[in-house]
């Protein structure tokens, strides 16, 4: 499938999921076999959702910052038999997955690619959605938007704005690109410093992997009962209760091993507890300063004073990042000091007048439908002034809709496939539960998301992300409330409390039919 034409089924489904990446997978996956009608839209041209489109998000170096098998599904019909060659996988490996997950499950039979949702409308006299879409193939937005195959970076100038997930990947790979293929010039224009963590990326055998699967099952349920949604825990210990050598060596242990154990197998209280923070940041400052020849690139890549506490904003994983700013075709230019003033011509111009002559820019700066409640208003509209969800999953005045990995749920602070899981199965069983008492309509009371709200601030106001102006907080769009915007309690006291609104007849719900 694959036109605009998909539209017409609004009539006919029972559930449609918008979006085919790991959550409108697993969730159609799930329908299917309780015999619902249901079919996805997906605005893109392939499966794996935005983070893997083709049209959007290529780009040099791209690759997933979660280890496998914690990034993929936990169902057996598919591990079993698939084989990654990577820790963490590329793009391209990626791709190959989900053209294995549908090989297995049949999944495109039952998605309307090319289709995206740009309104919805709920039909109270029929408690129905009413949903608009449109063909979205020739509407495709680009940011980060470069193509490695077709770009011949050798001998370019070439600037990367913005020091995320993707600016380092980007700069890092093409920084550490051989002299043959490398860039003549390569200026990362930074705000923030990325307090970026090592990957250490390794090769995986199929031998190893075979071995590894007799304890997979087991694997898949770690991930639930964790803070991060992976299969590994906080140090049941705080930072000063541990002797200075305890301390040491659980920081050298977490940093060879890689990824964000770092953070979240740390002493429990390093996100709490501002001077327990200060010290690993102190630990991985080290570590960074070592790598870097420059006095002044070391101060401005990892200061002396930590610009934010260490997690509090969202850490990417690096492999040769900080190597490359020593080559001397890198460049890095401070723009919190000397801001951006305008894209020209020839190339970026930053508040004191100076011009880089650049022939490529790279935008690496983020991403960015509408849906009408019963009274008309908009969900951007209703958050204008604050978000207020009930649960991360659904709000007062839209009945019979609900989100996966959105605002108010654990979101950035777990691991997407684990997330798409718990939060599916749990929308999964709602409907299931609906549909047997049939009952064609829930939703949540405006008590119950404001209630919500507050569990979601108090949790934040016990660590350290609201000290970091971040995505995280909102703080990156301008006009925007500035306010934590995910559940930071931990995967599994989410599920935890999720799962108890449930066996409680689902509490904070009005649940009705026509």
């Amino acid at each position: 499938m694959g036109d605009a034409s998909a539209a017409t089924y609004d009539h006919d489904l029972e559930v449609l999921v918008i979006g085919a990446g790991f959550s409108g997978i697993y969730q159609l996956y799930h329908y299917r076999k309780l015999g619902y009608s249901v079919k996805i839209f997906e605005a893109e041209n392939d499966l794996g959702g935005v983070c893997l489109s083709r049209n959007r998000t290529t780009y040099p170096g791209i690759r997933v910052d979660m280890p496998v098998p914690m990034y993929e599904f936990s169902l057996e019909e598919l591990w079993k038999d698939w084989w990654w060659t990577e820790r963490y996988p590329g793009q391209k490996e990626l791709f190959a997955y989900f053209a294995y997950v549908n090989e297995k499950l049949d999944v495109k039979k039952d998605v309307c690619f090319g289709t995206r949702v740009v309104e919805a409308y709920f039909n109270t006299d029929e408690n129905r959605w009413i949903v608009k879409a449109e063909n979205a193939m020739v509407s495709i937005i680009r940011r980060t938007g470069l193509e490695e195959k077709t770009i011949d970076f050798k001998g370019k100038r070439v600037g990367v704005i913005g020091t995320g997930a993707s600016g380092v990947q980007i700069s890092q790979t093409l920084g550490g690109m051989a002299e043959e293929h490398a860039p003549e010039k390569l200026i990362v224009f930074q705000r923030t410093p990325n307090l970026a963590l090592p990957m250490r990326q390794t090769k995986l055998d199929r031998e190893t992997q075979e071995k590894d699967k007799v304890h997979y099952p087991t694997l898949y349920r770690r991930r639930r009962q964790t803070t991060a949604g992976l299969h590994y825990d906080r140090f049941p210990k705080n930072f000063f209760d541990a002797s200075p050598e305890e301390r040491l060596l659980l920081l050298e242990h977490l940093w060879q091993t890689g990824g964000f154990s770092f953070l979240f197998a740390n002493f429990q209280d390093v996100l709490t507890n501002r001077d327990a923070n200060n010290e690993v940041y102190a630990f991985w400052r080290q570590k960074v300063w070592e790598r870097l020849k420059n006095p002044d690139l070391r101060e401005k890549l990892a200061p002396t004073v930590p610009p934010h506490p260490l997690g509090a904003k969202r850490s990417s994983l690096e492999q040769n990042y900080y190597d490359v700013f020593n080559n001397a075709n890198v460049q890095l230019v401070d723009t919190l000091s000397c801001p951006i003033e305008e894209i020209t011509p020839q190339g970026v111009k930053t508040a004191d007048g100076v011009e880089y002559e650049l022939d490529l820019i790279v935008l690496a700066t983020g991403y960015r439908w509408a849906i009408h409640g019963v009274d008309g208003t908009t969900i951007k509209d209703k958050w204008k002034e604050g978000v207020y969800t009930y649960l991360g999953l659904t709000c007062a005045g839209f009945p019979n809709l609900f989100f996966v990995f959105g605002p108010h749920g654990p979101t950035a602070v777990c691991s997407g496939p684990t997330c798409a899981e718990t939060e599916g199965e749990w929308i999964i069983s709602c409907i299931k539960s609906l549909r047997e008492n049939n009952m064609t309509r829930i939703e949540a009371t405006r008590e119950a998301e404001i209630n919500w709200r507050q569990q979601v601030m108090d949790e934040a106001a016990a660590r350290l992300f609201s000290t970091a102006k971040s995505w995280y907080m909102g703080a990156n769009i301008p006009g925007k409330a500035v306010e934590i915007l995910m559940y930071t309690g931990g995967a599994a006291k989410y599920t935890r409390i999720c799962n108890e609104v449930a066996e409680k007849g689902y509490e904070g719900f009005i649940i009705s039919k026509v």
